[in-house]
Parts: structure tokens; C-alpha cells; sequence
């Protein structure tokens, strides 16, 4: 174990806070980096946050947390419901990746009812806001750490 967490952030996730409150509520996203740091950091897990708009640089990311995470905690945003190619790259390395949403995908537009990326994960965590990440991290750090 490299008790490790890599938090990656998809497209237009930069605007938390400003792009439309009313669904996706006005806590930013360094906020949550912030809520994220602070507790994994009591259990003595480092953690990365990243957020990145293009679906290539994700790929890469996901590619590379093989050997030097234990965990992927992922909102990939949109590309949830279009990306092939990340859930490609999930499925080829050997980290579990929990999916992450703040919003529940399951009562909004029906496009976004369909998960690419969910049959290839541990587990999808929706429509908490940004408490969604910190259930997905206390589980982590669980399977982690044991406590």
C-alpha cells in the first residue's frame, strides 16, 4: 500500500461555485480539495487533487496512478456518459476507482441516467453535493487504512 489517493476532477468541475448553484450548489472546487486534504491527512493518507477539462489528459492520469495510488476517487463530469476511453483506462490498471457526482445523474436529463465508466468501478456515490466526495473518501481511507 502506498496509502495514496488521487482525486481527479473532470470538465467544467473548475467552476464550482459560479456554474449553476441552483444544481450543483456553491461550495468551489477548492473547497472540497480542501475538506478532501484536511481529512485524509488526520488518517495519514496524502492525497492529489486534479482537475483537468480535457478528456486526454484524464486518460493519462488514470494510466499513471497505476503503482503509486490506492485509490482513484473520479468525477469525470460529462464524460461519464460519453467516454470510452476512460473507462477503458479504469479498467486496464489496478486501482479502484470509486465514480463521484454532486449532483444525483439519475434525476436529470435522461442522457445523463447512463454511466460508461460504472460497470468498472467500485461504486458510484450521487447526488450529495460535495459531501459525495467525502463518502467516497471515508471509504477509501477505510479500505486503506482500516479504520
Amino acid at each position: 500500500m502506498h496509502n495514496k489517493i488521487l482525486v481527479l476532477h473532470g470538465p467544467n468541475l473548475n467552476l464550482l461555485g459560479k456554474r449553476e448553484p441552483e444544481i450543483y450548489g456553491k461550495t468551489t472546487l477548492e473547497d472540497i480539495n480542501e475538506g478532501l486534504r484536511s481529512r485524509a491527512e488526520k488518517s495519514g493518507v496524502a492525497i492529489e487533487c486534479i482537475q483537468a477539462n480535457c478528456e486526454g489528459k484524464l486518460v493519462t492520469l488514470i494510466q499513471e496512478a497505476q503503482g503509486k495510488y490506492d485509490y482513484i476517487i473520479l468525477n469525470a463530469a460529462a464524460y461519464t456518459h460519453t467516454s470510452v476511453a476512460i473507462r477503458d483506462a479504469i479498467a486496464a490498471v489496478n486501482v479502484p476507482t470509486i465514480e463521484v457526482h454532486l449532483s444525483n445523474i439519475h434525476k436529470r436529463e435522461e442522457f445523463r441516467h447512463k454511466s460508461l465508466i460504472a460497470p468498472v468501478v467500485v461504486g458510484q456515490i450521487a447526488g450529495f453535493g460535495a459531501d459525495s466526495y467525502m463518502l467516497a473518501l471515508s471509504f477509501a481511507l477505510t479500505k486503506i487504512t482500516g479504520e
